[in-house]
């Protein structure tokens, strides 16, 4: 990296860096309160509310949101007359899966192979240190030149939409100048990255149920109706031969125009076993980037150990479906319940319930804002030019505040390059991509107060 004081700053910073994230990570701050204490996740909330008291922010808020969680809240007065500039992260993450599978625990952050082990540490942990960096680097060369008002989520990967509904009904309390998304990530570690686009998400719940009780599978079998059968069956109406999702009456046949995934670096990435093929027809980047996907998330049905020989009285599974930009999310819900209701076999009664939905986004990278996040990156990662590509993920607050701030620039950077394995086992962030988007973004302060 380029030497400048900045840069520098941050250098200096990376050990008080990796401590303060040891200890946020160390948090079992998954928002799914059936699984862990919800004294975890306030933990974590008290322990960032005090991370900006620290540096000075003040009206720090813990803000109790309709779903039951916690958002962060905290305003660091700027110059007089200066812009105002609101960092976003989540503070919140994805269950750690199966912890045996795990080279090391998951809530502790260990160092190996020149990357931090630990659930959270790049989605999105890091992205709070990322902000906190890039402030103290500010604060260290000159001081902050914006107002920062900086809020951080409590239930982002549930899609409870919490931060949502409370943004909509206290509607000054996020405006600002420029919104930067600190939830997102490099194409490449290495290779400056903004995300243009977001996918949105439903989440449906499907049950079948067929049976008023289970039956022994060798006296009934045959020809009494197996749920989890009917539900396979279901579940496998959702994709064509090639893996290609078909949910009737939904476009699927969207292209993406801009910076290519190719389909070996794809495979790479993905970790596909030799021989499997990818899923699904166009390129890589219009499956995952331009087009709906959907994913069953899980099954609730006998394991196999301990199972009987029973035919099933009944089955459910949760679905996801990811949907593109030009798409609306409660529109695909509709559609994918009738999907679902349409192919329901053998006259088996099927309910569904949407208990999670996000609307896709799509950013204005021609804005001024983007025009200084550039210039920014272009220090931090020399010799490399900052690419605009897809993200295949959903941020639902991305389009809350875009609908609440239609003036407000949105740009979406941070830890989630494919290497950090997000919302798998093993995931890890690069230090070497906290410490320069921690530059990139204090710069970006910078530029953008001046522009």
């Amino acid at each position: 990296m380029t030497s400048n004081p900045v840069a520098e700053t941050v250098a200096s910073l990376m050990p008080r860096a990796k401590a303060e994230l040891t200890e946020l990570v160390a948090f079992k701050s998954v928002a799914d309160f059936d699984q862990y204490p919800k004294s975890e996740s306030e933990g974590a909330a008290n322990w960032i509310a005090d991370a900006l008291r620290s540096e000075g922010f003040t009206d720090v808020a813990l803000l109790d949101t309709p779903d039951g969680t916690q958002s962060v809240y905290g305003y660091l007065p700027g110059p007089e007359g200066a812009k105002t500039v609101l960092l976003y992260a989540h503070y919140d993450v994805q269950p750690p899966l199966d912890e045996a599978s795990w080279a090391t625990p998951p809530f502790e952050l260990v160092e190996r192979d020149g990357r931090w082990y630990g659930r959270g540490g790049a989605d999105c942990k890091g992205g709070v240190i990322m902000h906190l960096l890039a402030l103290r680097a500010l604060k260290a060369n000159g001081g902050v030149p914006v107002h920062v008002k900086v809020i951080v989520e409590g239930s982002e990967e549930q899609g409870t939409g919490g931060l949502e509904r409370y943004a909509e009904e206290h509607p000054e309390l996020l405006t600002a100048d420029t919104i930067v998304i600190g939830d997102a990530g490099n194409f490449r570690a290495g290779l400056p990255t903004v995300t243009a686009t977001l996918r949105g998400m439903t989440l449906v719940r499907v049950q079948v149920d067929t049976l008023e009780g289970n039956l022994h599978s060798g006296q009934f079998g045959g020809a009494a109706p197996d749920a989890l059968a009917a539900l396979i069956r279901v579940l496998d109406s959702l994709r064509d031969e090639d893996g290609s999702t078909t949910v009737d009456g939904l476009n699927a046949d969207s292209v993406w125009d801009g910076l290519q995934y190719e389909d070996q670096a794809f495979r790479e990435d993905a970790k596909v076993l030799d021989g499997v093929e990818l899923i699904g027809s166009g390129t890589v980047a219009d499956r995952v980037w331009a087009r709906p996907a959907v994913t069953v998330l899980g099954i609730d049905c006998p394991p196999v150990v301990g199972a009987t020989p029973s035919v099933q009285a009944g089955a459910r599974a949760l679905v996801s479906l990811r949907v593109p930009p030009g798409q609306d999310a409660g529109e695909a819900t509709k559609l994918l319940q009738a999907h679902i209701e349409a192919h329901t076999p053998w006259g088996a009664r099927v309910s569904t319930e949407q208990i999670g939905q996000g609307q896709a986004f799509r950013a204005d990278t021609s804005s001024p804002a983007y025009a200084s996040m550039a210039q920014a990156m272009a220090v931090a990662y020399p010799g490399q030019e900052m690419q605009s590509a897809g993200m295949g993920g959903s941020i639902p607050l991305c389009n809350t505040l875009a609908s609440l701030y239609p003036e407000t620039e949105i740009l979406l950077i941070g830890l989630s390059e494919p290497e950090a394995q997000i919302h798998a086992v093993n995931e890890s962030v690069s230090p070497d991509e906290l410490e320069r988007l921690s530059v990139a973004e204090a710069l970006f302060l910078r530029n953008y107060a001046a522009s």
